[in-house]
């Protein structure tokens, strides 16, 4: 039986629990170009100071950042590649009490959402 995933208070959580691999699950494209490394992506690995995206056939290196509105203390990431700069805003962190399971939400502001896990 699966752990129960527990939805983490995104005003409060470390950046540098952002950090690690994440397996792309599933993606909405919506309006986005099906063709950027973002929207290709298999696995994002957001390493200090360093984005490796990994792709089917290759990898891309870039740059994160995390920021945080002021309002809200709501967590962005700021991801810089290569070919593109975006924003994704964190929407949803979960984890399991006991075994070490996450799962991630990021929306972009092209309407492109990312549901990614670990392991």
């Amino acid at each position: 039986m699966p752990d129960t995933l527990l939805d983490v208070n995104l005003q409060q959580v470390a950046d540098q629990e952002l950090a690690g691999t994440w397996r792309v699950a599933s993606r909405v494209l919506s309006q986005a170009d099906p063709t950027t490394a973002l929207a290709c992506a298999t696995q994002l690995q957001l390493q200090p100071q360093q984005l490796v995206l990994v792709l089917d056939d290759s990898s891309v290196v870039g740059h994160w950042s995390v920021e945080r509105d002021a309002l809200l203390s709501r967590p962005y990431l700021q991801l810089s590649l290569p070919e593109q700069t975006t924003m994704a805003l964190v929407t949803r962190l979960r984890r399991s009490a006991m075994s070490g399971q996450r799962a991630l939400t990021l929306y972009f502001h092209s309407g492109m959402e990312l549901q990614l896990v670990q392991p």
